[in-house]
């Protein structure tokens, strides 16, 4: 049966196997958009949480360490994230996407990648896997809280908007091409995607923690019951340049992009070498 026809077949629960098959209860009264979406919520809740729980534990690591250097604490929370998500996208991308940010599940919606009322329900299971991977770190870690964004004394709200607007736009560009896009590197992406988030945050952490995630800034802000003036940009800022990734990817599928360089998929057989050819 090729990819096609099972696709297209409906899910059976009493299908035959030589595994036996364990289920929940009500799995069987689900049809089959109620079942993916609810498998979709529990991977980006569950995915969600573990990337912000290590993420942010790292960050507690680095913020309650005496005497850090500070380049060596915008490094370590680099890192903390950077390989949090690349691990937790490459573990959960093929149950949910591995989106686990409000802002990213935005862009691939205007991006028609994925369908309204799933993205508003994975964003939700995000903000919400935000919310406990926050209250487990401030819980089992030592000490208060210490892994809010707040800008920098330095850094003004025009500023912050700016630096999360491009930060995000560089990261969802990066997920629409590497993920979004099918190609030989597909199932490399997550390495990509996190070193996306790693070169963001080397930029961004220093002067407004660098969120580029609305779950990742309103989870500490919740626990804490402590929302600064500024908390309005790791909104917009996300959003914003969510939409302007999602416009860029658009306008280059529009303009056929592939053509412009064809055969970076080529292997080599069939006369094809695999070099760059750009067309005149």
């Amino acid at each position: 049966m090729n990819q096609q026809d099972q696709s297209s077949t409906p899910f059976n629960p009493q299908s035959s196997s030589s595994h036996p098959q364990h289920r929940l209860p009500f799995a069987d009264r689900l049809n089959n958009t109620a079942r993916n979406h609810f498998v979709a919520c529990c991977g980006e809740f569950i995915g969600t949480f573990f990337f912000l729980f290590f993420a942010l534990s790292g960050t507690q690591v680095a913020n309650t360490t005496k005497d850090a250097n500070e380049l060596n604490q915008l490094l370590y929370i680099s890192l903390a994230f950077g390989f949090s998500l690349a691990v937790n996208a490459w573990v959960w991308f093929r149950v949910s996407g591995g989106l686990f940010n409000p802002a990213i599940t935005l862009g691939m919606y205007l991006s028609g990648a994925v369908p309204l009322v799933r993205s508003i329900l994975i964003a939700i299971s995000q903000i919400l896997g935000g919310i406990v991977a926050s209250l487990v770190v401030h819980a089992i870690f030592p000490g208060p809280l210490a892994v809010t964004t707040a800008l920098s004394d330095s850094t003004s709200l025009g500023q912050g908007f700016l630096i999360e607007m491009f930060l995000t736009f560089q990261l969802l560009t990066t997920i629409q091409m590497l993920a979004g896009e099918k190609h030989a590197a597909t199932f490399m992406a997550p390495i990509g995607i996190g070193l996306s988030l790693f070169i963001a945050e080397l930029s961004g952490v220093r002067f407004t923690g660098g969120s580029l995630n609305p779950a990742r800034s309103f989870g500490p802000a919740l626990v804490l019951m402590s929302f600064p003036k500024e908390h309005w940009i790791y909104w917009a800022g996300p959003a914003s340049g969510a939409v302007l990734a999602a416009g860029l990817y658009k306008f280059l599928k529009i303009l056929d992009y592939e053509r412009a360089n064809p055969g970076q998929d080529a292997s080599g057989r069939d006369g094809e070498d695999g070099r760059i050819r750009l067309l005149g």
